[in-house]
């Protein structure tokens, strides 16, 4: 009974290191964001000006 206690602690021991360790890694990691692309010519901001409804009421 005693070695599986001792068993017991060691593997909750483990899970706990390996979840600390992951987390931090986690945390160190620098996210970054994609610019916004421009429209290439003039017909797709004709398109998406359209697109959007007008408040003139």
């Amino acid at each position: 009974m005693k070695t599986v206690f001792i068993i017991c602690i060691i593997i909750v021991i483990i899970v706990l290191l390996l979840s600390l360790l992951t987390t931090r890694k986690a945390y160190q990691y620098k996210h970054t964001v994609d610019p916004i692309k421009k429209p290439v010519n003039n017909q797709e901001t004709q398109e998406k000006e359209q697109e959007k409804p007008t408040q003139n009421q």
